[in-house]
């Protein structure tokens, strides 16, 4: 082969490359979806007396008085495997909240049923069994999850499920990689975010996205 073609082959080999490159990312950034557009609650429902929208961000309960009774507000599509980012950022001094995988809602009631991705007090970075099991199944390490949680700001949250394993990191630090020995487990359901019922405080959620798995 001469100069000429080694050359032109080499362009070619070149510019496939960056083709493929350019196709691969595009199709990794479709992979990701929005489930919150931060000015509506398109493709969420729930009682709206205590979910509201502010500064682009889901905000549950209020600061001026207690919460009653527990409080989700779910997506109207259900989820198997997946992986899901979004920033959270509590108010209060005793707030407790969490974000729902795989959850069904109870009949004809306030609550729901299902794992629960936690946050407030000592349970942050937890996996509870919302009203199923109603005890935490995995936990981390408080020492290492203070070192890299920001109070009173706003903190990264992923969650992913991948068949019977689910995994939690908040700011880079894993604090769950749980899985479930139970085969009569549902592995599958909506998404929510809630507000726990108590003293006076604000759930804020923003940046909500999601990527299906296979």
């Amino acid at each position: 082969m001469n100069l000429n073609n080694r050359f032109r082959a080499w362009t070619k080999m070149i510019t496939m490359c960056a083709t493929f490159s350019a196709t691969l990312l595009s199709s990794q950034a479709v992979e990701w979806s929005s489930l919150f557009d931060g000015t509506s609650f398109k493709g969420w429902e729930g009682n709206l007396r205590y979910f509201r929208i502010e500064d682009n961000a889901i905000v549950g309960g209020m600061t001026y008085a207690k919460i009653p009774r527990n409080q989700f507000l779910t997506t109207e599509k259900t989820y198997k495997n997946f992986e899901l980012r979004l920033q959270f950022k509590l108010v209060g001094e005793a707030t407790n909240a969490g974000v729902q995988i795989r959850t069904r809602r109870i009949p004809d009631h306030h609550e729901v049923i299902g794992y629960q991705a936690d946050l407030g007090q000592h349970y942050t970075g937890c996996l509870y069994d919302e009203s199923r099991r109603r005890r935490i199944l995995a936990e981390p390490d408080r020492e290492e999850l203070a070192k890299v949680l920001k109070a009173d700001d706003w903190n990264d949250y992923v969650i992913r499920c991948e068949g019977k394993r689910i995994q939690l990191w908040i700011n880079g630090y894993q604090t769950v990689d749980y899985t479930e020995e139970d085969s009569s487990i549902e592995q599958d359901g909506v998404i929510a975010v809630q507000i726990h019922s108590g003293p006076a405080g604000e759930a804020w959620y923003r940046s909500i996205r999601i990527r299906e798995l296979p």
